[in-house]
């Protein structure tokens, strides 16, 4: 039998987990981790993360109009755990844990190599509906491990185990 909870929120929770990186106008890098990710059109294909204004990472992609999604795999978890309770703020988060990174090709943004799967985002729209905003990106390019791509190029999700 089910009964209502009493905490509507998080109702749903996020899969797979996702780092989001972007760079200021100074050419500071920076990464958080969002919980608030999605799908929102195939063709063109397009993204949406959500970010609460007050974070550091929000006003990054707001100036530089750019985002990178980063999907982690297990094993990732002390850098991840990191990079979403510490603040760019006060210190070099990519310098603290010593996360490797190199620079888009479609954006001005890094992107973590040490995921699997790194996704390019221009910023095409946003919407403040409560809490975050949302930033809708068109995906100028999927960066995949070569492992995880098959001789098509198609990406094999299964194979990879992502947190």
């Amino acid at each position: 039998m089910k009964k209502l909870a009493k905490n509507k929120v998080l109702c749903m929770q996020p899969v797979p987990k996702t780092l989001v990186s972007c760079r200021d106008k100074d050419g500071k890098n920076n990464a958080l981790v969002v919980g608030f990710t999605a799908n929102v059109s195939l063709d063109p294909a397009m993204v949406m993360v959500g970010i609460v204004p007050t974070r550091y990472s929000h006003h990054m992609v707001k100036e530089s109009g750019c985002f990178v999604i980063n999907l982690p795999k297990k094993g990732y978890e002390k850098e991840y755990n990191y990079l979403g309770s510490a603040s760019g703020r006060d210190e070099d988060k990519f310098e603290k844990m010593n996360i490797q990174w190199k620079d888009a090709e479609y954006v001005n943004a890094p992107i973590m190599t040490d995921c699997p799967v790194s996704i390019e985002c221009s910023v095409i729209e946003s919407t403040m509906p409560g809490t975050h905003e949302l930033f809708i990106g068109k995906v100028e390019a999927v960066h995949v491990d070569e492992e995880y791509l098959d001789e098509k190029g198609n990406i094999l999700w299964d194979k990879m185990d992502l947190m």
